[in-house]
């Protein structure tokens, strides 16, 4: 078995163990950090909307010797306006050219046929109004917001409200965070970005739904014992898990990975960057908020009930008797720290604590008077 499957053997078995729920305030601040970056390049840089939700102009040229930055060149002289240019497979041009109208098209066609020096009729344009576009854009939000009402009354359902408000902050989590990642990169959202928001919305519930039945399972009459308290149950759990959730995060990742350098980076396939940067980014933050977030969260709101507040009294108490009854023992075995094998008759116990009954026996002295 390798190394891996040895820790994670382990790690199941509760042999070993990682104190997630400890480090908590950790790994709050820590996201809080990121999501508050992301929301900044939200705010300051805003998202580089694709025509199909702000609406624009298509513009696809017959196969030509253009290159992409001539062509990008070209469309923003022409148009004023940042263009996306892609190379299609059979040579031909495919330049995307945002906010524009019906006038101002006909304009552009005719700006580029002379740029490129063909007959303007070779050039198709296609457009798409801006209320086509709004209409994309609440659609889009109208799914995102049904998919998280689902989710969160499923969990309740199958699980308890804390554990569906968990899943909940984690999913919003994600998605701010691939949504500010896209802001700072300047990658155009298309509806292939909001197909990839949905995907890895899944994934990260995935896992998380995965540690939420293992704590299920391991909680149930947890306050018929005193050994352990909810987070000590929740922090087995989450290392129970770990090493699945690693693996189903790092066999998902490469292939997107794949796509996005790929594809996208050597290829210059821009649907591929659209779909797979919101692929890689968003399963990797799911990963880390099923972890770091999702299950500590369960565990603060799980042990502000009165049973659970008990129950971790009763367990911190029988902790702090079985301390004190290990240093009694360390305190009686002081004495017999000198080479001479542990007798029942050399001691005594006065008190609570173990006094010698002859220290000058244990040392090879004689006990009497000297005559």
């Amino acid at each position: 078995m390798s190394k891996l499957g040895n820790l994670g053997a382990r790690l199941h078995r509760g042999e070993i163990s990682y104190d997630f729920i400890g480090h908590r305030k950790l790994w709050y601040g820590i996201s809080i950090l990121i999501t508050i970056t992301a929301i900044l390049g939200l705010a300051v840089r805003g998202l580089n909307m694709g025509i199909d939700f702000q609406g624009g102009a298509v513009f696809t040229t017959e196969k030509t010797s253009v290159s992409v930055s001539q062509a990008e060149d070209y469309a923003k002289e022409a148009s004023g306006h940042d263009a996306v240019v892609q190379k299609l497979g059979n040579g031909t041009l495919r330049i995307q050219i945002a906010g524009m109208d019906t006038e101002q098209s006909d304009q552009i066609k005719n700006d580029l046929a002379k740029d490129f020096k063909v007959d303007p009729e070779t050039i198709a344009a296609d457009l798409v109004g801006p209320s086509w576009g709004d209409q994309i854009a609440n659609k889009a939000w109208q799914g995102l917001a049904i998919f998280m009402v689902l989710v969160v009354i499923y969990l309740a359902i199958a699980f308890e409200w804390r554990m569906a408000i968990a899943a909940l902050v984690a999913l919003i989590h994600d998605i701010t965070i691939t949504v500010g990642i896209y802001a700072l990169v300047g990658f155009e959202v298309t509806p292939g970005t909001v197909i990839g928001l949905l995907t890895i919305l899944g994934y990260s519930l995935y896992d998380t739904v995965v540690v939420f039945d293992s704590l299920k399972e391991q909680t149930k009459d947890i306050t018929k014992q005193n050994r352990w308290t909810y987070s000590d149950i929740a922090n087995r759990s989450i290392n129970g898990t770990l090493v699945r959730s690693i693996n189903t995060t790092v066999v998902a990742l490469l292939p997107v990975a794949g796509l996005l350098f790929i594809g996208g980076g050597f290829l210059g396939a821009g649907t591929l960057n659209d779909i797979s940067l919101s692929l890689f980014v968003g399963l990797a933050a799911g990963a880390y908020s099923s972890i770091f977030i999702a299950t500590p969260l369960v565990a603060d709101l799980k042990e502000r009930e009165p049973a659970m507040k008990a129950l971790k009294k009763r367990v911190l108490a029988k902790r702090a008797q079985a301390s004190a009854e290990d240093e009694v023992a360390e305190s009686r075995g002081e004495y017999l720290d000198d080479g001479e094998p542990e007798d029942e008759t050399a001691h005594a116990v006065v008190g609570p604590r173990t006094q010698p009954a002859s220290r000058g026996r244990g040392r090879g002295r004689p006990s009497g008077k000297r005559r």
